[in-house]
């Protein structure tokens, strides 16, 4: 089976750079057009099913960049929960932050590491397991990348990773192990 994930276009968060996790905002203006960018990346593949997760963000780039097709939303695609950083603006000391939250944000009322990977454990189970051949799902930039690390068992830092918004990671399933076949940033968010 193929998975193609895509991160959601950019949001009012993102926009003003602060920090996101399970907080719901809506896509920008620019973001809409994130979103009908990855639709040409996604033309022309035949889904058998659509997951997204259930923040906005996600729905609404989902909705976009596959018009016509339904989608399940779950909170197992969600980003990591970042706890009292939510709606904050992003220090140049994130870095060093990062550090001192070696084991994510439980310690500030978000999530842990581990409890994250699980949830993306408990996706790619679902994928395993699913009668599906080709799906498309629509998560977070921190989930496309801690996928890597799950599926690859290896601690991949985020900073070493550029996933722009509405970047596509597509996997593959198959003899019992999951594989990178593509990464595509097709945006270039540096671009003003």
């Amino acid at each position: 089976m193929k998975l193609y994930i895509t991160r959601h276009g950019e949001s009012e968060t993102n926009k003003k750079g602060c920090w996101t996790g399970w907080l719901d905002v809506p896509l920008t203006e620019k973001g809409i057009l994130d979103a009908k960018f990855a639709r040409e990346t996604l033309r022309g593949i035949k889904f058998d099913k659509v997951y997204s997760s259930d923040l906005i963000r996600a729905k609404k780039t989902a909705e976009i960049a596959l018009p016509g097709y339904e989608y399940e939303t779950t909170p197992l695609l969600r980003e990591i929960g970042l706890g009292s950083l939510e709606g904050t603006r992003i220090q140049s000391n994130w870095a060093e932050l990062w550090t001192s939250l070696k084991d994510g944000y439980s310690s500030i009322g978000g999530e842990s590491i581990a409890e994250f990977r699980e949830r993306i454990e408990s996706f790619l189970k679902l994928m395993e397991n699913s009668p599906y051949e080709t799906v498309a799902a629509f998560a977070h930039g921190g989930f496309l990348s801690s996928t890597l690390s799950v599926i690859f068992g290896v601690d991949i830092p985020r900073k070493h990773l550029y996933c722009g918004n509405c970047a596509t990671m597509i996997l593959e399933y198959k003899d019992g192990v999951w594989r990178l076949i593509s990464w595509i940033n097709a945006i270039d968010n540096s671009m003003p």
